[in-house]
């Protein structure tokens, strides 16, 4: 489970990013983060891998309490928990494959296995045959994909995906989240930060709306039928 209790999150700026923020999130659940840009959606995910503390209140992932979680349990946290970042973070001086077996790479895991592992998940997300490009050949939803394929290196419970569709067209962006779901059929914890209304409205999952730093709504919607 994940539970935000009271949340608040300031900058030595005087900025408040969140405010008195609180929400419990079960385990295989499909989760929209929406809100304008600036509402606290990224400092929410950021505080999820623990790249930063509140400045006060409590972030819970299962029996962990991420603000006193020691810094050496931090790598083992980012396993848990995959994040697909808006701005990818591909590296372009190597191909997919390179891209997705780096993380295995830091963590020492055996070559074989490693190896073994990323054809694994390049399969699971449908580019395969892309295996030898570099980042700058492939198109946006391939580049989303790739992204995906790294943040599921180590099999997490929860993946975090910041604005999957954000330069994405349409038909593209709902094969990116027909992929979305079927991880999270699988049993991953889904939470998805989105612009994209129609998406939102279209699958109706639990939505959570960030005005200011503020959660002003917590809809749990279900398709009925």
């Amino acid at each position: 489970m994940i539970k935000f209790e009271n949340v608040t999150k300031k900058y030595p700026t005087g900025n408040t990013a969140l405010e008195d923020v609180s929400f419990a999130i079960e385990p295989g659940e499909f989760v929209f983060l929406v809100g304008p840009s600036g509402s606290g959606k990224t400092t929410l995910f950021r505080l999820l891998i623990r790249d930063m503390v509140p400045s006060t209140g409590s972030v819970m992932i299962g029996d962990w309490d991420l603000v006193k979680l020691s810094r050496k349990k931090i790598p083992h946290l980012r396993k848990r928990v995959g994040v697909v970042f808006q701005d990818l973070k591909l590296l372009r001086d190597r191909t997919i494959f390179e891209n997705v077996l780096f993380p295995l790479e830091v963590a020492d895991m055996e070559d074989n296995a490693a190896r073994r592992r990323v054809d694994e998940i390049l399969a699971q997300v449908g580019i395969s045959e892309h295996s030898d490009k570099f980042p700058v050949q492939l198109s946006g939803g391939e580049l989303q994909r790739a992204a995906i394929a790294r943040a599921l290196a180590f099999s997490p419970e929860i993946l975090l995906a910041d604005e999957p569709t954000g330069n994405l067209d349409n038909a593209t962006s709902w094969e990116i989240v027909k992929l979305l779901q079927d991880i999270n059929a699988a049993g991953t914890t889904i939470i998805m930060a989105t612009h994209n209304a129609d998406i939102v409205n279209s699958l109706m999952k639990r939505v959570l709306v960030l005005e200011k730093g503020v959660l002003t709504r917590d809809d749990k919607r279900e398709k009925k039928g």
